[in-house]
């Protein structure tokens, strides 16, 4: 069984857990930290991968970073992966989570790269249009990239429209090659 399948079964179990005992939102933040923590500190998710450390030392790390930091519905999934030896995924099961909080807060994350900064009118612009479209709360992420000369590049989920000056100019170029 693949790595994302494996956690996005464990994710879903959190999630519902999490509703039955009404603690979404803290089990949210608890995961946002544990994938912050793993993604800043690859060195942590070296030794919950390692064979050679047993499952005792890794569930010790895990209690001595996190057990008095998140709820104790948090900490329950990263005791019960460290028993059934699967500790090397939990970056990915949280990922997964957060994932799956989204889609169950309806929330759409978008990703927008463009020459300079957004200005407030434009940002609006861009949530107000990417909200109409999807009907989801959009968190948008902005980039800045010099090399775009103008427009942007818009990230959506697996779909993305680039409409900056470059890729215009790059096909105008392929044209008058042709």
């Amino acid at each position: 069984m693949s790595i994302a399948t494996v956690a996005s079964r464990y994710a879903k179990s959190l999630i519902e857990l999490a509703k039955e005992k009404n603690l979404v939102e803290e089990v949210y933040k608890d995961m946002v930290l544990f994938s912050r923590t793993a993604s800043e500190n690859r060195i942590l998710m070296k030794v919950l991968g390692s064979p050679v450390v047993r499952h005792e030392k890794k569930l010790g790390i895990l209690r001595g970073l996190f057990q008095d930091k998140v709820n104790p519905v948090s900490f329950s999934i990263f005791d019960i992966i460290t028993r059934k030896n699967r500790e090397a995924i939990l970056d990915a099961i949280a990922d997964e989570f957060i994932k799956q909080y989204d889609i169950y807060k309806g929330i759409q994350k978008a990703t927008v790269i463009s020459s300079t900064a957004l200005t407030p009118e434009v940002r609006k612009q861009f949530i107000d249009s990417l909200t109409a479209s999807t009907g989801k709360t959009i968190v948008l992420e902005e980039k800045t990239d010099d090399s775009l000369v103008g427009g942007y590049i818009l990230r959506v989920g697996d779909k993305q429209v680039d409409a900056s000056l470059k890729s215009q100019l790059n096909a105008l170029k392929i044209r008058l090659v042709s």
